[in-house]
This record gives structure tokens, C-alpha cells and sequence, in this order.
């Protein structure tokens, strides 16, 4: 046992050297046995965020041949430096394929360089997979072989649309780099912008040669412009210098808002600690990367390897486009991975180039076709390419301050800006960022836009009118030549530019000619405003939607509607038929159906009780029962009923004619005693129908609305005032005047107040959303302005403008006139008949029933005991001589008195004339 101890002891170092020599030979074998292929990478050198990238895409084959052993190729790269020149790029590129006879060319670096690079590798068929080549604008190429393993910055637009939207900013200026990197996320943001209402006043290009006074001179442009949300689209070099000049010019601070994007945000590590001073306050769209399990392992290995240097977006990116080269290349290995080369035959004379013999690559359909199906989880995330690229779903928002970025919120495609990415179920609490600390060191969110210092005036035109001063009133003193604006609106527009949380400087311009006419119509005005000529309008301008496609409203301060006023009359009623006015003729039908019915029920249970009653002759019953009906209405029936039912019925009767009349006498003694104005006209349609003249006011967009309901053009007047229009009320349609007037509630009102007691308004009021103050579109006075409108409205500022100048209105409209007379329709008495009906209907069923029981009744007597058949026949001969007596003495008495039916109950009768035949 020792021996053997002893030898392996002594032979162990020989044993363990022939090991390594044995697995030194296996490993080179295989490496020798595995199919290089060779893949180009055409990037910039002495750029910091390539060189990461670069050592990225060599750790991520390494590590992915060393767990892959088995893999049968092997990714062999060339690497070519392009200049940071577009030159360079093409002639690495070029190098790449003629020369080296690449699959595939990773890069290039920049978006600028990408088109040549794109197109060669469509004619060669050779795939061109870039990592950092960004711009929107590549797409147009529509290269099927043009792999873009990142996101474009069209993906990023959304996010940057729904925090303008959450602050509710209406106006941006985008600052980009002045190629084509710069100007490809323009078109996706005007798209957006224009969705949410948003205007863009300015774009502001630099180029990556401008010198600071150049970009000095550019911010100061901006400076003296309104909007202060600027929306910055650079690499981080430019944009470094940028905020360092914008810093320097105080435009970092308080009321600025900076906004940047992903292509500055994802390479904060390289502005360094100046920069990020310089970009305090400033907020950043930024790639958003989940925290999984193989991105934390990767930087663990970063940071082992590379020490202190930080891994970013690009970087990962690289990371997962050399994986899934490497898996789409192992996929393809029986593919023939060489070139077909064509050499073109030319004379000695031509002069070729090197694109005359490029070839094709033969691997490169297979190899398209495996990268665009190859899928795994990435440290980027899932790696999976839709169109040709990846596709962003998450991007971080952040705020920039001294010390570093801070996350304020998330936003996420299809939910939005949400706070944290755990909230599961967004809610609209939830639908905000963290607070955030802007230019100036300030947390209250900057309006978005100011008054620059040295702005002028606002230009507000204001319209000439000849009439209806109380709105607006255009006086010139002669001397000075000095305009004097007064009115309702004027005041409602002095108030509300007080109350603004900001000085806002303006000047009042009639909108008249030199000699002091109105210049045109308010839509003329409008267009005015539009063309630029003013800065915004004020007066009784009425918002209508074909205004609105040329300028923005604030929100109305005036009564709504368009209504018709005309003239009213003594509508007392008079004539021989006064007497049925008071009920319509629905209601005297139902009445009458109603005595009928009466009398038909009476009928019914009087056949049934009274025995005289039955043996009348048809027209006397017809008589009897209707004269009985009928005259319950004035409660005249004297002669008693022999059946209970009717008493029943006759009760409930009595106590509906007893309301019903009642109501008459009430409504006939109103149209016989008290004055009624009522209109000449009850609705528009007779106005119409008649042909009259209406007017309307001078210069008003009322006239169109009046061609829109087919009224006559040649029927229709104009005025210019209130004492204008009635005048030609005054003179009638058959005297050049007018009997009906179109116009806007605030002008009618305005009227009303001094002729209320002659005219009266019909049906039917026309929809108009009123007065309001007119400004250009995108405006952001008009968000403001309206919300003092509404405080105003709300409180009792506006009641004392009111009454200030429509002094008296409100009486004169509380004496309002009747359309017609009031009359009682049956719907007023539904209940009551409903009441008479269904206790006849109950009477009838329990009359039946009672007679039923009866029969049943005398058919059981025929079986009673003998006993009591003769007992009950004594007991009828002693009622049969009774009554033979009380006959002879009531018959006497009949012929001696002379009585009729209508002292002698019809039972009693009958009953007396069985005793006396019996």
C-alpha cells in the first residue's frame, strides 16, 4: 500500500503534464476543425461610446464561443476604422467586401454614415447590422438587409408628446443638429405634437461646426421669442456646449423648461461633472433597461474587466447583436459562405472602379432569414427583431441635477406616464411623474412660455360699430387723434387681463378705415387676426366653427342662442265659441264618452233592479237613463235610483264633474277677464310660411344662418341699432319694414330692455356658443384667459359689468307674454276617469255576482220541508190580504193626490201591485 502511495507520488507531475498537452491538442484541433467566418466592423475610433461597444461585441463572442463549445464556426472580425467621415465609412466598407469577403458588416457608428454603407449592402447582399445608427430617416431606404439592433428615435417621440401633454404646454421648440441624425425625429414629433394640439413656433437647427458665438447668437434668438419649452435632439458633445452657453445667458433658469432626448439622456456618463452642472434642472427621455439576471451578471463582469468604466445602453446593445450573429451564422454553417463574382469586360479605354466587380454574397439571404427569426433573452432584453429592428416599450424619465439623474417616472407604450413600474392597474393618480426640480432650482412647474422684456404690444382689434354701443364704442377725439375703446366687452377684457398672473402689455386698434367706417365684417376681422395683422380681437365677436379654423377662442362671457323677437298683441278671447275654449277638444271628447258611458252603466243596473223600468218602451228607457245621466252635470237628478250600484257610481261621478267643472268656470272666467299678449307670430315656421321681412343686424353672420332656412334673400332687412329696429317694426313688412328680427340673445336682451311690454321672443332658439376673445391658434393667452373668465363669471365682477351697462334688462325680460291661451287637456283629469272607470267596472262584477247568487238561491227553495212550504204559505195569504188593503188605500191615495213615479219608489210599486194580483 505504501508502494503504490509512493508511485503515484512520484509520477504525478508526469501524469498531469500529459493531461494538459492532451487537452491543448483536442482544443486546437477543434479550433482548427470549426468554419471561420469572417464579419467586418466598420466603426469610428477615439470615440468613447464605439470603443465600449467595440470591447462589448469581442466580450460577448468570447464568452459565447467559451459556453458553446460545441458550435461548429467561429466569428473571425476585421475591423476597419472609419474616420468619423462619411468617406471613411464607405471606403472601410467597400475594403470590407471586396477585399475581405465579409457576411456581414456590424456598424456603422453614426446615422450620417449609415445610406452608403445601406445600399451596399443591398446590392451585395451582404447584411449591414448597426447598434447606433438611430435616425428615423433610414427606414426610407427600405434595405431589407439594413439590421437595426437598437431603437430608433422615432420610438421615443410618444413619451416626450405625454409629458409636454401632463403639463399642459402648448407650445415647443425643437433644437437638433443640423444633418440627418437631427432632422429624422422631426416629421415623427410634428405627428405627434399635432395629435395633443401642441404647436411648434420654431425650429432651431445648429450644426456640429458652429462656433459658440453662433450658438449664442441662435439662443438669443430664442430668447426673444414666447415659448420657453425647448425640446433638444444632439449628441452629447454638442450638447454639452449647448447648456454650457445656455447657462452662461441665464437661460437655466427659472421659468425654462429643457427637455432632451435619449441620445443625450443614454450618455450621461460622458458629460462629466461640468455638464451636469450646466444641465441642472433639465429633464431626459431615457432608454430603459429591465434589471434582469443577465444584465447584472454582465456588469459584474464589466466591472472585473474593465474596472471603473461604466456600461452603457450601446454597449448592451453590441452585447446582444454579437450573440445573435454568432447563433444566426452556427444556424446557417452548411450555407456556402463565399462570394459570386461577376468581372465585368472592359475596354482598355474605361476607366473602372472598385463597384464594378463587387460581388454577392451568397450567405446572405440564409443569413438574413436566420437574424430576423432569431430570438433569446438579451441583457437588453428580449432580443427579437419587428421590421428589422427592435422595439422599444419603456423609456425612464429623469431629472438632471449637480449630483447625478434621478428617476421621476416611467413611460410605458399603450398605459402611458406612470409614476413606478409596479403600479399594476393605472389609475389617473397614478398618471404623473415624482416632483421635479427645474431651471432656477424651483418645483413649480414653468408655464411654458413669457413675455420676452423686449416685446412689444399686443395688436387687439376691436370692431367699429354704428349701433349697439353698449358692447363695444370706437370714439376718436379730433385733436389728438387718440382712439377711446369703452363698452361691455371692453370692460370684461380690462378685468380679466388684471387678474392674469402676469403683465401683459396690449393697445386697443379699430378695426375702421381712415374716415372712421366699419373696415368689414367681424369674419374679416377674424381672418385679420390670422393673417398676423393683429395679435387678437375683442368685442361681441360670436365663436362659430368656421372662426375657430383660423383662430383660437377663449371661453364665452356672454349668453348663448339666436333667437326671433316680434311684435305682440292683445290676445283677450272674444267671439260667440269663447265658451269652449277653456277645455281642448281631446277633453270635451272624453267628457262626452264619458256621460255616454254613465248612462250606459246606469242602464245596466236599473234593468236589472227595476221591474217598470224593464217594461218601458225602448225610447222612454234611452230617455230615462241619459236625462238621468246628464243631468248629474248640474246635479239635478231628483229622482232616486232603485239599484245600489248606481248610487255608487252616481257618487264617484258627481265628485269627478264636481273638479271638472269647477276647473272650467276657472279657466273661461281667466280668458273673459284677464289681458293676454300673445306673439303675432307663434313659431318660425308661419313666419316662413308667410313671407314677411326679417331683420338683422348690419355685418352679422346671422344673414347666412337665415339663407340656411330657405328664408327669401330679398326679404331681409338690415339695422344697425336697437332704435333702428324699431322703427321698422313700427312699419310693417307691407311699409318697407320689418315683423320679425333674427339676432343673438345679448342683443335681443339689449333691446328687450326698452321695448319689453311690444315684443315677445318664439320658438325656436338657435344654438351659439356666445361672445369671446379671439386670438391666433396656439396661442397660450388663451388657456389663461379663460380661466379668469371663469373666475369672473363665477363671482360678482361680472353682475356689476352688467348692470353697469344693461341697467333695467332683467325686469323687463321677467314679463314674459303667453304663446296661447291656457287650456285644460284631458291629461290634467286622466286620474279621475281612470277612477270612474274602474269602479264601474267593480259595480258591474259585483252585480253579477249578486244576481248569481240569487238564482242559486230560488232554485234551492222548491226542496225545502213541507213544514216550513206551509208555514211560508200562511205567512204569504196574510201578507196577500195585507196588501190587498194597503193597494186599495195607495191607489186611493194616487188618484186623489195625483202622485207621480218620481214621489213613489219604482220597487215599492211593484212590490205593492204582486201583493195586490196575488
Amino acid at each position: 500500500m505504501s508502494f503504490f502511495h509512493h508511485l503515484v507520488s512520484r509520477f504525478l507531475p508526469l501524469w498531469l503534464l500529459i493531461f494538459l498537452v492532451f487537452l491543448v491538442l483536442s482544443l486546437g484541433k477543434s479550433q482548427k476543425e470549426a468554419l471561420q467566418v469572417k464579419v467586418g466592423i466598420v466603426l469610428g475610433s477615439n470615440v468613447t461610446f464605439t470603443d465600449l461597444s467595440l470591447r462589448a461585441f469581442e466580450m460577448s463572442l468570447s464568452e459565447f464561443y467559451n459556453t458553446h463549445n460545441g458550435f461548429k464556426t467561429r466569428i473571425v472580425l476585421n475591423i476597419r476604422d472609419s474616420k468619423q467621415t462619411v468617406v471613411g465609412a464607405a471606403a472601410s466598407a467597400l475594403y470590407l467586401i471586396k477585399k475581405r469577403e465579409v457576411v456581414a458588416i456590424i456598424g456603422p457608428g453614426t446615422s450620417m454614415q449609415a445610406p452608403f454603407l445601406i445600399n451596399l449592402g443591398n446590392q451585395t447582399k451582404v447584411p449591414i447590422i448597426s447598434f447606433s445608427a438611430t435616425s428615423p430617416l433610414l427606414d426610407s431606404l427600405r434595405s431589407p438587409y439594413f439590421i437595426r439592433a437598437t431603437h430608433d428615435d422615432s420610438s421615443q417621440v410618444q413619451a416626450i408628446s405625454a409629458i409636454i401633454e401632463s403639463f399642459r404646454w402648448r407650445e415647443v421648440v425643437p433644437i437638433y443638429v443640423d444633418n440627418e441624425f437631427g432632422e429624422g425625429i422631426l416629421p415623427f414629433l410634428v405627428d405627434a405634437f399635432q395629435e395633443i394640439n401642441v404647436r411648434i413656433r420654431y425650429r432651431s437647427a445648429i450644426s456640429v461646426h458652429s462656433s459658440d458665438d453662433q450658438i449664442k447668437k441662435e439662443l438669443y434668438k430664442l430668447m426673444t421669442m414666447p415659448t420657453r419649452v425647448f425640446i433638444v435632439h444632439m449628441l452629447p458633445d454638442l450638447g454639452s456646449r449647448l447648456f454650457s452657453i445656455a447657462k452662461e445667458i441665464d437661460m437655466m433658469s427659472k421659468g425654462y423648461v429643457w427637455i432632451v432626448t435619449n441620445s443625450i439622456a443614454d450618455l450621461m456618463s460622458v458629460m462629466g461633472e461640468s455638464g451636469l452642472e450646466n444641465m441642472h434642472g433639465v429633464l431626459g427621455v431615457k432608454t430603459y433597461f429591465a434589471r434582469t439576471k443577465e444584465l447584472l451578471y454582465l456588469e459584474a463582469r464589466w466591472r472585473k474587466r474593465f474596472g471603473g468604466e461604466e456600461l452603457n445602453n450601446f454597449a448592451c446593445w453590441a452585447y446582444d447583436a454579437a450573440t445573435a450573429l454568432a447563433m444566426s451564422v452556427e444556424e446557417i454553417r452548411h450555407v456556402n459562405m463565399s462570394f459570386n463574382t461577376t468581372k465585368e469586360n472592359t475596354s482598355r479605354d474605361d476607366i473602372g472602379t472598385d463597384l464594378d466587380d463587387l460581388g454577392v454574397a451568397l450567405s446572405g439571404p440564409n443569413l438574413l432569414q436566420a437574424l430576423s427569426t432569431v430570438s433569446f433573452k438579451g441583457v437588453s432584453g428580449r432580443f427579437q427583431l419587428k421590421n428589422g429592428k427592435l422595439e422599444a416599450t419603456t423609456f425612464k424619465i429623469i431629472n438632471i441635477e449637480e449630483s447625478g439623474e434621478r428617476t421621476v417616472g416611467f413611460w410605458k407604450s399603450k398605459v402611458g406616464l406612470v409614476e413606478s413600474l409596479r403600479v399594476h392597474q393605472v389609475s389617473l393618480s397614478s398618471r404623473r411623474l415624482r416632483p421635479i426640480i427645474w431651471p432656477g432650482d424651483t418645483i413649480f412647474v414653468p408655464k411654458g412660455w413669457e413675455f420676452p422684456t423686449n416685446a412689444k404690444k399686443l395688436r387687439i382689434a376691436v370692431p367699429k360699430k354704428d349701433g349697439f354701443n353698449n358692447f363695444v364704442e370706437v370714439t376718436k377725439d379730433e385733436t389728438a387723434n387718440v382712439p377711446t375703446v369703452t363698452g361691455f366687452c371692453i370692460d370684461v377684457f380690462n378685468t380679466v387681463m388684471s387678474q392674469m398672473p402676469y403683465a401683459v402689455s396690449y393697445e386697443y386698434i379699430p378695426f375702421d378705415t381712415p374716415d372712421g367706417k366699419p373696415r368689414g365684417s367681424y369674419d374679416e376681422m377674424v381672418y385679420n387676426v390670422f393673417l398676423g395683422e393683429f395679435d387678437g380681437a375683442v368685442g361681441d365677436t360670436t365663436i362659430l366653427a368656421n372662426r375657430s379654423h383660423y383662430v383660437d377662442f377663449a371661453l364665452p362671457y356672454s349668453e348663448t342662442g339666436i333667437v326671433f323677437v316680434v311684435p305682440v298683441k292683445d290676445g283677450k278671447e272674444k267671439g260667440e265659441w269663447v265658451f269652449l275654449k277653456p277645455l281642448t277638444k281631446e277633453l270635451w271628447l272624453v267628457t262626452a264618452a264619458s256621460f255616454l258611458y254613465i248612462g250606459i252603466m246606469v242602464w245596466i243596473f236599473e234593468y236589472q233592479a227595476d221591474e217598470e223600468f224593464r217594461e218601458q218602451m225602448i225610447i222612454d228607457k234611452i230617455s230615462s237613463v241619459f236625462y238621468f245621466s246628464f243631468s248629474t252635470l248640474f246635479f239635478a237628478h231628483r229622482r232616486p235610483s232603485e239599484s245600489f250600484f248606481t248610487r255608487v257610481l252616481v257618487v264617484v261621478w258627481c265628485f269627478v264633474l264636481l273638479i271638472l267643472t269647477q276647473s272650467y268656470t276657472a279657466t273661461l272666467t281667466s280668458m273673459l277677464t284677464v289681458q293676454e299678449l300673445r306673439p303675432t307670430v307663434r313659431h318660425m315656421d308661419d313666419l316662413r310660411k308667410s313671407g314677411v321681412n326679417i331683420g338683422y343686424q348690419t355685418g352679422s353672420f346671422t344673414f347666412e344662418r337665415l339663407k340656411q332656412m330657405r328664408f327669401d334673400e330679398s326679404r331681409l332687412k338690415t339695422y344697425n341699432s336697437p332704435e333702428e329696429m324699431r322703427e321698422l317694426f313700427l312699419k310693417k313688412s307691407s311699409n318697407g319694414g320689418i315683423d320679425a328680427a333674427f339676432d343673438e340673445v345679448a342683443y335681443i336682451k339689449l333691446f328687450m330692455a326698452k321695448y319689453c311690454s311690444e315684443y315677445s321672443i318664439i320658438e325656436p332658439t338657435f344654438k351659439a356658443d356666445g361672445f369671446g376673445f379671439a386670438f391666433p391658434l396656439g396661442s397660450p393667452l388663451v388657456s389663461d384667459i379663460s380661466r379668469q373668465i371663469l373666475n369672473i363669471t363665477e363671482g360678482d365682477t361680472m353682475k356689476a359689468i352688467e348692470n353697469k351697462w344693461f341697467l333695467g334688462e332683467k325686469h323687463c325680460l321677467d314679463s314674459s307674454t303667453s304663446d296661447s291661451p291656457i287650456q285644460l287637456d284631458h291629461h290634467s283629469f286622466e286620474a279621475l276617469f281612470l277612477i270612474v272607470f274602474v269602479v264601474s267596472i267593480i259595480l258591474l262584477l259585483l252585480m253579477l255576482a249578486s244576481r248569481r247568487y240569487q238564482e242559486r238561491q230560488r232554485n234551492a227553495s222548491p226542496n225545502l220541508p213541507n213544514d216550513q212550504a206551509n208555514a211560508a204559505q200562511e205567512e204569504g195569504n196574510e201578507e196577500g190580504n195585507f196588501g190587498d188593503h194597503i193597494v186599495e188605500v195607495d191607489t186611493a191615495l194616487v188618484r186623489r193626490k195625483k202622485l207621480t213615479s218620481k214621489t213613489i219608489p219604482i220597487r215599492r210599486v211593484a212590490q205593492l201591485s204582486r201583493l195586490k194580483s196575488a
